[in-house]
């Protein structure tokens, strides 16, 4: 586990000066606001036009529909401006609903795409996604996580997010942790952002064996983690305060630099849980962050990670 000496706030003057010319400078320039809600998924419910995978069925999409337009109307009075929208599962590797999304709303989404990475050409088709807006890839653990070391497709892809600048965005479980800190050991150049705290916290109360295995990875300097899915862990109960002490973990061994916020709508939104309850957990529940790590959290590290130049 990381010393002590690893867990400083962000607490001096300079830092508290740039932390509150960012919030201003945002809000100036974006319409919608000045965060970022760094994990969102989106989908219509014109499958004429854009069909889902085979596999799944438009009748058992629920919500049937959430469109951009449908998340605007839950983030923007929110304060947030910009998103970063993660592949639906059930479009699978036709990236083309986030693409023309992307596309449609300039400046205002990043996209984490899903490919093939056994098929041809992966270095020009992550290219070309990359020239469409993408900033990263959905890697989703399961039986195969086991065999990540050694899958010669999965290893040329990290390579190529290592080379082109784009982050390997992994949907894990906790016991998927130690195989995740082998290979940023492997690749420590491959930038990696985990989800949703790993799901430490999803299937009961946090471990804490669990969590410590989430706490080494703050060694890898290129792996960011997204406080995010509130409505999933723990108690699963707004106002989420129980998530409290392991966000206070998170912040100590990662720094507010290397945390980025996220709703992980519509998820968050379904019933008993609303937008609001998402943000102001960060924004107005956590006394341990100051008003630097605030804007870390809910802006600044998302907009290092997704909105900035790919190599």
């Amino acid at each position: 586990m990381p010393s002590l000496s690893r867990r400083q706030f962000l607490t001096t003057a300079a830092a508290a000066t740039l932390g509150t010319q960012f919030s201003q400078c945002a809000s100036a320039t974006l319409p919608g606001g000045s965060a970022i809600d760094a994990h969102v998924h989106v989908w219509t419910p014109d499958t004429d036009r854009y069909p889902l995978a085979p596999g799944f069925e438009k009748r058992t999409i629920a919500p049937a529909s959430f469109t951009p337009e449908e998340l605007f109307a839950q983030c923007r009075p929110q304060d947030v401006g910009r998103i970063v929208l993660i592949q639906m599962s059930f479009y699978k590797f036709d990236n083309r609903y986030m693409l023309d999304s992307i596309a449609a709303h300039p400046g205002v989404f990043s996209g984490v795409a899903i490919v093939d990475e056994t098929a041809p050409h992966l270095r020009t088709r992550m290219q070309d996604l990359a020239k469409g807006g993408v900033r990263g890839f959905r890697i989703v653990s399961g039986k195969n996580a086991a065999s990540w070391l050694t899958d010669p497709a999965m290893t040329e892809m990290w390579k190529i997010a290592a080379d082109e600048g784009l982050n390997m965005c992994l949907l894990i479980n906790p016991d998927d942790l130690a195989m995740v800190d082998k290979m940023c050991v492997k690749f420590p150049q491959t930038p990696v952002v985990v989800d949703h705290f790993a799901r430490v916290g999803m299937a009961g109360p946090v471990s804490r064996a669990h969590l410590d295995r989430l706490l080494h990875l703050s060694v890898h300097k290129n792996l960011t983690l997204k406080t995010s899915a509130f409505y999933a862990l723990g108690k699963k109960t707004p106002p989420y305060t129980d998530l409290a002490p392991m966000i206070k973990e998170c912040h100590q061994y990662f720094g507010a630099q290397r945390l980025m916020w996220a709703s992980d709508c519509p998820f968050q939104v379904d019933p008993g849980h609303t937008y609001q309850d998402s943000i102001a957990l960060i924004r107005d529940r956590l006394d341990f962050l100051s008003a630097t790590d605030k804007a870390w959290m809910l802006g600044k590290t998302a907009e290092k990670v997704f909105f900035g130049k790919t190599a």
